[in-house]
């Protein structure tokens, strides 16, 4: 029983075993006794040793079907007459003056890395959540400086504690390996980050960032890393072109004061049309689309909005040269649609004009073959981890928690 339990000491003797309710709560109680054999005294070396009675603890063990198990154990005392001192044997189970076996702080770390609240775990293994807190600081370290810089990384931020943005940076390719977080994306601490850590040469071995449509990276990546080549990310890149349809497609929704017309129904209740690839379009089967009432195919009813709106059809039009120039990875194509675009005072215009600001650094992203997923799946991890939390007071809490879910 005992090593089902995983106690392992051979000076521990199972004496007995029963079920208690206590407060209202079932606990399963083993009862057991811990001696050793002493020949000298471990102060003077003499051999006047004496057993000195025992002494009654409690060690806290894991959970049996989610039920409390406590160890009562009952410890030899010995006493030197030569000397006065009273000792007695220390259990491997436990830490000396704690009442936690291994086994549970061991349970415990591993709910941890599992990304459960504090609360639920001290739930579980029916122990204090200070109890947890401290198990977690003793055991969690806050990240250390990685010992070589990946050649590709990934920039990013994130919503931490309240309304600050934290920095997250990460590998852009094979383990995806979080290289640093940081508490604000400040450009002074982002920069001096680096510069302190990392020497010039480590430096100059990273061959690309990839980064999103923020413009504050494009400033001091050159002076970090002075051969790394910037890349936009091509999600980004279409979202926001994708999110100028969307407005442009929602203003002309609201011009439209007739509820009951076909173009109103079919901006309000087919809007997927809108969003959708071209390629992928049915121009032959005619399928009855509700809320319009009525037997159409989707590029007559596409048709029906772009003849009386020519200046959505402009903008989708744009959309789709430009999801498909990313897609297949046409620099070409996308610097023709750029350099040819006619303003149309739309969402669109401010876009392409974005999209001319960053030319070079959006054209490494329509060829590159990297992008910022590898981020943006660990920055999916931690909000996971916020909401499970109900959120974080203390930023180096949270950070060290991120560490433990992202190992």
């Amino acid at each position: 029983m005992l090593k089902a339990l995983g106690i392992t000491d051979p000076n521990i003797e199972l004496l007995d075993y029963s079920e208690e309710i206590i407060r209202g709560e079932r606990k399963k109680i083993i009862a057991a006794r811990l001696t050793c054999p002493c020949e000298r005294c471990p102060y003077c070396g003499f051999m006047a040793i004496i057993k000195n009675g025992s002494r009654l603890t409690t060690v806290r063990l894991p959970a049996l079907d989610y039920v409390r198990c406590e160890l009562h154990l009952r410890k030899q005392r010995f006493l030197c007459k030569n000397c006065g001192s009273t000792w007695g044997p220390e259990p491997i189970l436990t830490k000396k003056n704690n009442t936690l076996s291994q086994p549970l702080r061991h349970n415990i770390i591993t709910m941890i890395y599992e990304g459960l609240p504090m609360t639920t775990i001290a739930k579980m293994v029916h122990c204090s959540p200070s109890s947890v807190s401290r198990i977690f600081n003793e055991f969690v370290q806050p990240r250390q400086r990685l010992a070589v810089l990946p050649k590709h990384l990934c920039f990013d931020e994130f919503r931490s504690v309240g309304s600050q943005m934290s920095f997250i940076c990460c590998d852009a390719t094979h383990e995806h390996q979080v290289v640093t977080i940081l508490p604000n994306r400040l450009t002074k601490t982002i920069t001096n980050y680096f510069l302190n850590r990392y020497s010039l040469p480590e430096r100059e071995r990273v061959q690309s960032v990839v980064v999103d449509l923020n413009a504050q990276y494009a400033i001091f990546i050159p002076r970090i890393f002075p051969n790394a080549q910037i890349i936009i990310d091509r999600f980004h890149i279409v979202q926001m072109a994708g999110r100028a349809l969307v407005q442009t497609r929602v203003q002309l929704h609201k011009r439209i004061s007739d509820h009951r017309s076909r173009e109103y129904k079919i901006l309000k209740s087919h809007w997927r049309l809108f969003q959708k690839n071209e390629h992928e379009i049915d121009d032959s089967k005619v399928a009855y689309l509700h809320g319009v009432n009525e037997y159409m195919t989707q590029r007559n009813a596409l048709d029906l909005i772009f003849t009386n709106h020519p200046q959505l059809h402009v903008v989708y039009q744009t959309y789709q040269a430009l999801i498909n120039a990313v897609a297949e990875h046409d620099a070409p194509a996308f610097m023709k649609l750029i350099t040819t675009y006619t303003p149309n005072r739309s969402v669109m215009d401010q876009v392409i004009s974005s999209l001319k600001h960053a030319q070079k650094y959006v054209l490494n992203g329509v060829t590159s073959t990297l992008s910022n997923g590898p981020v943006e799946g660990l920055i999916c991890k931690i909000k996971t981890l916020k909401k499970a939390c109900y959120g974080f007071r203390n930023p180096l809490n949270f950070f060290k928690r991120i560490d433990c879910i992202l190992k």
